[in-house]
């Protein structure tokens, strides 16, 4: 039997929790519930050592069973094995309309969601995650922490800065020095869904297509769930109107060398035509491809080269007039905590909006997700924006300006 890799995220999820259990017994003075706590965070280590142990072997003896010519081949192949049972189940549980049994007492069982959903198996969750980021999101901006618990907490080291040494005279005390600063980020999972029309016809059709259909639908729609979350997550920063290359400039500096390095400028297809304008005073534009790598963009502002990265309106919208400019580095920012779990139900007699599945001869598939998105440092972004028309005016009064 093969050890799954989820079992060590698992037990490591489960040590962190232990940990803080016991910094919780220690800040309340409770020493015999923190040492209980301390030795099951020992057992924990002694567990997750000895299943990475084990994965290092598996790795290393792929597919070399007693009677098998071994090699990465038959692992592939054992992976497409079990995709195929997956989706012969996800399927057959289409077919009868994702009605899942229950065991005398009303007890849960595999394939059941705490709200009596369906729960998709985790072959095809892979697939919709694959199809998630194969597409361009904001998750690609974001630290992405995938869970196996509902909720928890993370200690992390800020990028402080350090004050350095003290002058020490000859047989005089050391000073204490400044200890790195930590903070802790909570994460608590949350259940998003949303709705699927489909006709009953797609009952008919291939195992391989009733899965298609689930897995493009819950990956888009994963995809552009993270996105708005992420982009409310962003204006929890007081938004700052730029409102030229002079302002951008001043937001980036502001943005401090503990930033600027890993930073970018992240804007929409407005920004992206906005910036296009922009010229020096030799006429040459200010927005050019990197030469390195072409089909990226930089902004030269001032005695810096930005890098530039842009997303649709629909990822990043604007405002009216207003154009989102967002400077800084989201991945130092923004913590989106993947629980990787959808749940599926139906009815074929639902209505929703103008949608009659009795009528219509339609199934209203509902489908739901669990996810969470938090700020991880909020000093690490500016939430930007340019108002063109406020730029346009001020053009237009310094063009009146210059011909008077």
């Amino acid at each position: 039997m093969r050890i799954d890799k989820q079992k060590l995220y698992t037990l490591k999820d489960e040590r962190n929790q232990a940990l803080e259990a016991a910094d919780a017994a220690l800040d309340a003075g409770n020493m015999e519930e923190y040492e209980a706590k301390l030795e099951k965070v020992k057992g924990y280590n002694v567990q997750i050592e000895s299943v990475e142990k084990l994965l290092r072997e598996q790795e290393r003896f792929v597919g070399q069973e007693p009677g098998t010519s071994g090699g990465p081949g038959l692992e592939r192949e054992g992976q497409e094995d079990g995709y195929a049972k997956a989706v012969k189940s996800f399927a057959d549980a289409a077919r009868s309309g994702f009605r899942v049994a229950k065991a005398a007492g009303d007890m849960m069982q595999e394939g059941v969601d705490a709200d009596g959903g369906y729960a998709v198996p985790q072959d095809i969750v892979t697939r919709i995650i694959s199809l998630r980021d194969s597409k361009e999101s904001l998750l690609s901006e974001v630290r992405v922490i995938p869970v196996t618990t509902k909720s928890g907490r993370r200690t992390l080291k800020k990028r402080g800065q350090h004050t350095g040494f003290a002058t020490v005279a000859e047989a005089a005390k050391y000073g204490k020095a400044a200890t790195p600063q930590f903070t802790t980020v909570s994460y608590d999972i949350e259940k998003r869904g949303g709705y699927l029309p489909v006709t009953n016809e797609l009952m008919e059709d291939s195992d391989s297509n009733i899965a298609a259909v689930a897995e493009e639908w819950l990956g888009d729609e994963a995809r552009v769930t993270a996105n708005k979350e992420i982009m409310t997550i962003v204006a929890t920063n007081d938004s700052t109107d730029l409102t030229d290359l002079d302002g951008i400039l001043k937001a980036w500096v502001g943005l401090g060398s503990t930033f600027r390095a890993t930073s970018k400028l992240l804007t929409n297809d407005d920004g992206l035509l906005w910036l296009g304008t922009l010229k020096d005073t030799n006429g040459r534009q200010l927005l050019t491809p990197n030469p390195a790598e072409p089909k990226q963009l930089q902004l030269c502002v001032g005695p810096y080269i930005l890098p530039v990265k842009t997303y649709d309106n629909d990822t990043m919208p604007s405002t009216g007039t207003k154009i989102p400019m967002i400077l800084g580095d989201l991945m130092e920012g923004i913590a989106y905590w993947d629980r990787r779990q959808f749940t599926i139900k139906v009815s074929d007699v639902a209505s929703v909006g103008e949608l009659n599945a009795f009528e219509q001869d339609l199934t209203i598939w509902r489908g739901s997700l669990r996810d969470d998105c938090t700020s991880w440092d909020t000093e690490a972004w500016v939430n930007g924006y340019i108002d063109t028309a406020a730029a346009a005016a001020a053009s237009v009064a310094a063009e009146a300006e210059e011909g008077a």
